[in-house]
């Protein structure tokens, strides 16, 4: 088992990062690598299953594990065949008002590494430091 911890920092303010994380239907609009998601609730919530679609006919199923709004903390678990990653997420004010953000994710090593590389393009532009 491997851990990775990311952090970025961007302009967006805090408020707007964590709606764009809270609202799955807002995925595809900072993470390219997905369609479309599923899910049971309208917004991330301890105990909602879903699923990401990709490409290609890809669906990989989640379950949201727990959520605190007012700390903007949130951690799931997604399962890639047998196969599962443990990821949390957090969003901090940042310096000169912006917003740091960052993620942990745990699983197999070279899940682990696989998945990183996109983490870190999605969550520079989840706050807006790169175009979307």
């Amino acid at each position: 088992m491997a851990t990775r911890t990311l952090e970025v920092t961007g302009p967006l303010a805090p408020g707007a990062v964590w709606e764009r994380y809270a609202v799955p239907g807002s995925w595809p609009d900072w993470l390219p690598q997905i369609t479309r998601v599923d899910l049971s609730t309208p917004r991330i919530a301890a105990g909602s299953r879903g699923k990401l679609h990709a490409p290609m006919g890809v669906a990989v199923p989640f379950t949201v594990d727990s959520v605190d709004d007012e700390a903007r903390r949130w951690s799931w678990t997604v399962r890639v065949g047998l196969l599962r990653l443990r990821l949390e997420h957090w969003v901090d004010d940042g310096p000169d008002g912006g917003t740091t953000t960052g993620m942990r994710v745990g699983g197999p090593g070279p899940l682990v590494a696989a998945y990183a590389g996109q983490a870190q393009a999605a969550l520079e532009r989840l706050v807006g430091s790169s175009p979307a």
